[in-house]
C-alpha cells in the first residue's frame, strides 16, 4: 500500500464555493460534476489514543485531525479534477461521508466545475 500526497490545485480558493454562483463573476460554461474521494482507516494507535481521550472527555484530537486531513485531501482531489477539465471555479460544493466498514470511512467532496469570468 502506498501513500501519496494529494494533488495540488491551480484553482483560486475564492472561486470554490458552496453557493450556486460566484459573486462578481458570471458562469460562461458548465463543465459538470467533479469529485474527490478518499477512503481512510484509523490505525490501531489512533484508535487506542482516541479511546483513552474519551475517558477524560472533551475534543478527541486524534480523530479530529484525521477527519480534517481526510476532508482537505478530498477537497484537493476535487479541485484538481476540476482544473484538469479546464474549470477555473467549482460551485455547489458539498461533502459526504460513508462508513465503508468498521473503522474505514469514505469522504467525498463534490461540486460543479464551471468556467467563470469577472463582471
Amino acid at each position: 500500500m502506498s501513500t501519496y500526497p494529494p494533488p495540488t490545485s491551480s484553482l483560486n480558493p475564492a472561486l470554490v464555493t458552496t453557493a450556486f454562483e460566484v459573486p462578481g463573476h458570471r458562469i460562461v460554461r458548465n463543465i459538470g460534476v467533479v469529485r474527490g474521494i478518499v477512503v481512510r482507516s484509523r490505525n490501531v494507535f489512533a484508535t487506542l489514543g482516541g479511546k483513552l481521550q474519551t475517558l477524560v472527555g472533551g475534543d478527541i484530537t486524534l480523530f479530529t485531525e484525521l477527519c480534517e486531513k481526510t476532508r482537505q485531501d478530498s477537497y484537493a482531489m476535487m479541485t484538481f479534477h476540476a482544473a484538469q477539465l479546464g474549470a477555473n471555479a467549482v460551485i455547489a460544493v458539498r461533502y459526504d461521508a460513508t462508513e465503508v466498514m468498521q473503522g474505514v470511512t469514505e469522504v467525498l467532496a463534490y461540486g460543479t466545475a464551471v468556467i467563470v469570468e469577472k463582471l
